[in-house]
C-alpha cells in the first residue's frame, strides 16, 4: 500500500520467464527458489504489477519453507522495498513470491487535520506471516486508496473500521492484536494481497481516479466532495487515502 502517488523503478525483475524455472517444482520450492534469486541479485527487486497471476492467488501458508537467517534477509529487503517505494506495506506477492508474509509500517508526517479525520496513527514496523483478520464492531468508513502494485490509481474503499489480526510473527509466535482507523485499512490491504484481492476488487468504481486528478480535486481529508461529485457512496462524509 503506498503511502503517496509513487513508483518503483524496476532494477531486475525476479518473476520474467527468463528467470523462473519453476515450472515442474512444489509451491515449497518455487517459494525458496523465487526467495533466494531476489535475495541473491543484490538489487532490490520491481514491485510486480497488476496481470501478474501471483497477484491472483493465494499464496502458500508459512510452515518452514525458509530457515531463520533467510526469512530474515527476505523480511528486511521487503522492508527497504517499501521504503523505497514509498509504502506503508508490502506483501510478499509484491515481489512475485507466493507466500503469506506481509510487512508494515507507517511512520510518515502526515498534516495533523488529516490524520484526524482518517485515524491516522504511527504503526510501528512488524512483519506477519499467515495474517487474517475479522471486523470488529459494524462501523465502516470509506477513504481512497492506491496500491504499489496498480500504478497511477486511486479509489475509495469501504472498510471495517477496526479489526482484529491473528498472525505469526518471524520468531514463530501466534499473535493476537487489535487496530483501528488507518492501521486497521493498512492491516486489510495487506492481509488481503495474500489472499490474491486488490483495493479494486473492493473499490467504488465510481470513485476511481488517476493520481493526477486525485491531487487537483479529490485531496481533502475525508470523501464528501468525491462522493458528491463522482456519484457514489451517497450519504453523510466518510474519507480517503
Amino acid at each position: 500500500m503506498p503511502a503517496d502517488a509513487s513508483d518503483l523503478s524496476p532494477e531486475i525483475d525476479p518473476t520474467s520467464p527468463e528467470a523462473d524455472s519453476a515450472g515442474t517444482l512444489s509451491i515449497d520450492d518455487r517459494i525458496r527458489e523465487s526467495v533466494h534469486r531476489i535475495l541473491e541479485a543484490g538489487v532490490l527487486p520491481p514491485i510486480v504489477q497488476a496481470g501478474h497471476p501471483v497477484l491472483r492467488q493465494s499464496a502458500a501458508p508459512f510452515t518452514g519453507q525458509l530457515d531463520a537467517p533467510t526469512l530474515s534477509a527476505l523480511i528486511d529487503l521487503m522492508r527497504r522495498a517499501m521504503h523505497k517505494a514509498p509504502g506503508v506495506g508490502l506483501a510478499a506477492p509484491q515481489l512475485g513470491i507466493p507466500l503469506r508474509l506481509a510487512v508494515l509500517e507507517d511512520t510518515f508526517d502526515v498534516d495533523p487535520e488529516v490524520a484526524a479525520v482518517r485515524g491516522r496513527q504511527p504503526l510501528e514496523f512488524f512483519a506477519m506471516l499467515n495474517p487474517s483478520y475479522e471486523p470488529l464492531g459494524t462501523e465502516r468508513k470509506a477513504f481512497y486508496e492506491g496500491c504499489l502494485s496498480v500504478n497511477g490509481l486511486q479509489a475509495a474503499v469501504l472498510r471495517p473500521e477496526s479489526v482484529r489480526l491473528t498472525f505469526t510473527d518471524p520468531d514463530g509466535a501466534v499473535k493476537t492484536r487489535e487496530f483501528t482507523g488507518w492501521q486497521a485499512r493498512i492491516v486489510q490491504h495487506e492481509t488481503d494481497h495474500v489472499n490474491g484481492v486488490l483495493y479494486l476488487d473492493r473499490a467504488e468504481l465510481r470513485s476511481l481516479t488517476t493520481n493526477t486528478e486525485y491531487a487537483a480535486r479529490w485531496a481533502q481529508p475525508d470523501t464528501t466532495k468525491a462522493r458528491q461529485e463522482l456519484g457514489f457512496l451517497p450519504g453523510p462524509g466518510d474519507a480517503r487515502l
